[in-house]
């Protein structure tokens, strides 16, 4: 995969994009986002009855004249939205031709950089831990600003995939580490034996507004293998030896569909936008269309 994870043009076209948050942002830091706190940003929100001591600069003079009394402006504070990105960087995402991490981390670049446009703060929490994710954790925790996306598309390059699932752990484990919520982007293909549920609980538990994405190689939405074939399980190694004819497929298929209905149906009744994609998706129809049609950002 080439060094730039995202084209110019397409980065250009992200730059009008914004994230959309259903709650309004709480963090205690000042950004681009409205928040219920009252300050003095450009934003107008309410007035309330003058009281002694109040800066007269934010008299309303225009309905003093009108009521003969006075009222104070108030606006609302620019607060940041905390934005965490949890990308699965298990062994199976190497999977597929395009492979799904390579897919996966242009679709975390690309949501981390409308983030940064917007000025909010992005974290982009990969699982599970591998020596490649250890070394640009760290530096991949609370980017903030738009100057910080060079080196945030560096990092994400940086990253390699292996070793087994643990998405329950890294969702409910990034669930509590958070000191805020905010928006929560999950990067999976969520073919994790544990199952999705727990993990994707805890993050709606905690408050966040959340976005699942999986992401499926060509050959696991429509294999084309048939024969007898030994299956070997990408990150715990075990062999199983079946015949899959292409009277099968049909069956197969079905199986895959029902996952991602499951998946789907159980993402709704959590509040939560929930995406299912091939890693051969066009970038910009997800990116541009999906995401949008969806409010996700706008």
């Amino acid at each position: 995969m080439g060094q730039s994870l995202l084209t110019p043009d397409l980065l250009h076209r992200l730059e009008q994009f914004q994230l959309l948050a259903a709650r309004r942002a709480k963090s205690s830091a000042r950004g681009e986002r409205r928040s219920r706190a009252r300050g003095q940003s450009v934003e107008f929100a309410d007035y309330r009855n003058y009281v002694s001591g109040d800066d007269l600069r934010y008299l309303d003079w225009n309905l003093y004249g009108r009521l003969d009394r006075f009222f104070l402006k108030l606006y609302e504070e620019e607060r940041e939205l905390p934005v965490r990105i949890f990308l699965d960087a298990s062994e199976s995402m190497n999977f597929g031709e395009p492979r799904k991490f390579d897919f996966a981390r242009q679709i975390a670049a690309a949501i981390g950089y409308v983030a940064l446009c917007g000025f909010d703060r992005v974290s982009v929490v990969p699982f599970p831990d591998n020596p490649a994710v250890t070394a640009a954790r760290g530096a991949l925790r609370a980017v903030r600003g738009k100057k910080s996306s060079l080196q945030f598309f560096q990092n994400l390059h940086a990253l390699t995939a292996g070793g087994p699932a643990n998405l329950n752990e890294a969702l409910r484990r990034g669930a509590l580490e958070a000191r805020r919520a905010g928006v929560a982007v999950v990067l999976s293909d969520f073919l994790d034996p544990a199952g999705y549920e727990s993990g994707l609980n805890a993050l709606v538990a905690r408050g966040f507004q959340v976005n699942a994405i999986q992401i499926l190689a060509p050959d696991e939405l429509a294999p084309t293998n048939f024969g007898d074939l030994r299956l070997v399980d990408a990150e715990t190694g075990a062999q199983q030896e079946v015949t899959f004819g292409k009277f099968r497929l049909k069956s197969y298929r079905q199986t895959v569909e029902n996952f991602i209905q499951r998946l789907r149906e159980f993402s709704a009744s959590r509040g939560a936008h929930f995406f299912s994609v091939s890693s051969d998706t066009k970038l910009e129809d997800l990116l541009l269309k999906q995401l949008r049609e969806a409010e996700v950002w706008k």
